[in-house]
């Protein structure tokens, strides 16, 4: 599905947010604070959006993702990153390599969340983070009510008429639809064995950024 929306992946998310990725990607930067020395792996970094922003501000990083079409856009897009090809649920690299795991809207799409998790925790450094970026949960009913209306209905209506594979974003409505809120997450993760989880809502709850560390 992924290889089959890769070539306009980064647009129809702007569409789509209208406009709001962007500002997603800032607020996650802040968050994760990429310094010279710093060694981050980038889960289901699709076409590299999410890892360049940190790879410029000189930290190390590796943007890793199963789907080869993603990878192909990625690599054509930035070819100053380091791409890989890697399964979240069975990451091909050792023990406690890395200093920060992230991944930005992809968790949600893994087949078992929590061995994703556990993966994330097993290749970072003791006292290493994580930063989970995902949809969530708008915290004011009004607005809530007005969001669900629009995923499942506005957003395929759009993406009917603008994307190569319109059955991609129902899936994405959908998905977005029944995904833990944000104290549930929190709860997954802790229970996957990190530590000190805290969370972040960006625009009313519409994304959650989940923060934690590795005991």
């Amino acid at each position: 599905m992924f290889d089959g929306v890769a070539k306009r992946y980064d647009f129809m998310n702007d569409l789509l947010s209208v406009g709001r990725t962007r500002a997603w990607r800032r607020a996650t930067t802040s968050i994760i604070a990429p310094k010279p020395g710093m060694k981050i792996l980038d889960l289901a970094a699709g076409t590299g959006s999410s890892s360049a922003p940190l790879a410029k501000a000189g930290a190390e990083v590796i943007a890793s993702d199963f789907s080869e079409g993603m990878l192909t856009q990625g690599r054509a897009r930035h070819p100053e990153l380091t791409f890989v090809k890697a399964d979240a649920l069975n990451l091909p690299f050792p023990d406690a390599t890395f200093d920060l795991v992230t991944i930005s809207f992809g968790l949600r799409n893994t087949a078992d969340l929590d061995k994703a998790l556990a993966q994330g925790l097993r290749v970072t450094k003791p006292g290493g983070r994580l930063v989970v970026v995902e949809f969530s949960h708008p915290t004011w009913r009004p607005f809530r009510v007005l969001y669900m209306n629009y995923l499942m209905k506005a957003l395929p209506a759009i993406a009917a008429r603008t994307a190569s594979n319109p059955d991609a974003y129902v899936y994405l409505a959908e998905s977005i639809r029944s995904w833990p809120d944000q104290k549930a997450l929190a709860g997954r993760i802790s229970a996957s064995g990190w530590s000190s989880v805290t969370w972040r809502n960006l625009t009313w709850g519409v994304v959650a950024v989940h923060s934690a560390i590795k005991g």
